[in-house]
């Protein structure tokens, strides 16, 4: 007797549990078919949608590529596109068309938000596009429960004395501590970015290094400047953000040292080029930062990984200062990259800015 083989479910069932939004596009581009993940992605009911054409419901932002999604004859697959839904505004996506065998004009289209499909702690793209979605869906759920119980522990501290009060502050500074956390991680999945402006440089680093002393953590900094440079187009709160993480960083490093040394230098280099993707040219990036030190370096088996989210080889870091330091960093189409000289003993971070135009050249702009 043949084994018993339970047929399969329905098509429309099999559809309908499938994560990624689904619609059947009849000849023409029009919608004949969307699965409740289509509904959710696109805003409409099935009903709302059957019928109308696809142009009329979503919208890639590179006109041709929407042109060749009609050229129903042949697969296409494309990631981390533009694309506009009308009453949601502008979303990054992924898509991929099939023209459905034997059915002349018919398509299959799959859509998914690139972000959503990437995994909680993944490299960022080299574009710099890379988001963690982790944080924005669960941000909201963690901390309302975070505040009542930094509000209950408040409380119980003035009921109690000793060592249970001692606890009611370990509760708090932990609950604080989560917070920060959550914090960094949102700053790593925004999208949008800070506006640039012209910033002076030197101000920018004498600014960072005055807040971590006004915070008691101010490490002694030897300044090698170029007075000569100009201004760079940047973010001046997201400069301060990220050197007083390269400080930081640097003290913590050179902690040990008998005789520590942390070298912050500014110079002008030249030859130096990043790609834009998000403008499509080229951005010389001529002013350099490098902020070194003599301590014992970071280890060899993470230094390549060490600009990635939870990469670390602190026993009690999280891995996102480094990751939020290259989001700030890109944002402004600037670089940053990390070097051991291991003859020297010297850690060299190096951080490639582009340089403000005139006021002329942004007049005649």
């Amino acid at each position: 007797m043949e084994p018993y083989v339970a047929p399969p479910p329905d098509a429309r069932k099999m559809l309908a549990s499938l994560p990624q939004a689904v619609i059947l596009l009849a000849p023409g581009q029009k919608i004949s078919l969307a699965n409740p993940a289509a509904e959710q992605f696109l805003g409409q009911s099935q009903r709302r949608l059957l019928g109308r054409s696809l142009h009329e419901v979503f919208m890639l932002d590179d006109a041709r590529l929407m042109e060749r999604l009609a050229e129903s004859d042949a697969p296409i697959t494309a990631r981390h596109v533009d694309a506009q839904v009308p009453g949601q505004g502008g979303r990054r996506v992924d898509i991929s068309t099939s023209p459905v065998v034997d059915s002349a004009g018919w398509q299959v289209l799959t859509l998914s938000d690139s972000a959503a499909v990437e995994p909680l702690g993944q490299a960022m793209p080299a574009d710099g596009q890379g988001v963690l979605r982790g944080p924005e869906i669960l941000a909201h759920e963690i901390k309302n429960p975070l505040a009542g119980i930094r509000g209950a522990a408040q409380l119980l501290a003035r009921k109690v004395t000793g060592k249970d009060q001692a606890l009611t502050h370990l509760i708090a500074d932990e609950v604080d501590r989560i917070a920060k956390l959550i914090d960094q991680m949102q700053t790593l999945s925004r999208r949008t970015t800070e506006p640039v402006e012209p910033c002076n440089l030197h101000e920018t680093i004498r600014r960072a290094s005055s807040i971590l002393q006004a915070a008691g953590t101010a490490p002694r900094i030897e300044e090698e400047f170029d007075p000569s440079l100009p201004p760079v187009l940047g973010s001046a709160h997201g400069l301060v953000q990220v050197l007083i993480n390269l400080l930081s960083n640097a003290r913590e490093a050179v902690a040990d040292q008998a005789r520590p040394r942390i070298i912050v230098r500014t110079r002008f280099v030249s030859g130096l080029q990043l790609h834009a993707t998000d403008r499509g040219k080229a951005v010389r990036l001529p002013i350099e930062v490098r902020v070194s030190d003599n301590g014992v370096g970071i280890d060899t088996s993470v230094r390549d990984h060490i600009f990635e989210p939870f990469v670390t080889s602190k026993k009690s870091g999280q891995g996102l200062g480094l990751a939020l330091v290259r989001k700030l960093v890109r944002d402004m189409n600037g670089r940053i990259t990390h070097d051991r000289d291991d003859v020297g003993g010297w850690t060299h971070f190096r951080l490639h800015l582009p340089v403000a135009p005139s006021p002329a050249l942004r007049m005649k702009d």
